[in-house]
């Protein structure tokens, strides 16, 4: 059933906003899967990382480095 499927989330969930975007940042995990990253822009757009990370630090550490590279611009819409 879905309705057992627990999901647990990061404590490194997060609210950022920069350059006048706002973004929500979702990290979670399944009872036998990886950390999930997922971005929810100011238009409640999502965007989910096709990969999964070992840890949720690596997974935050992800979307640091794609902000720093390409502005959280790239990231709405």
């Amino acid at each position: 059933m879905q309705d057992d499927y627990q999901l647990t989330h990061s404590p490194l969930c997060r609210t950022l906003t920069d350059a006048g975007h706002t973004i929500q940042v979702e990290i979670y995990r399944g009872p036998d899967t990886g950390w999930t990253l997922e971005v929810v822009d100011e238009f409640n757009n999502s965007r989910v990382w096709d990969d999964q990370f070992p840890t949720d630090r690596e997974a935050l550490d992800e979307l640091l480095r794609t902000i720093r590279e390409d502005g959280i611009q790239s990231l709405v819409g």
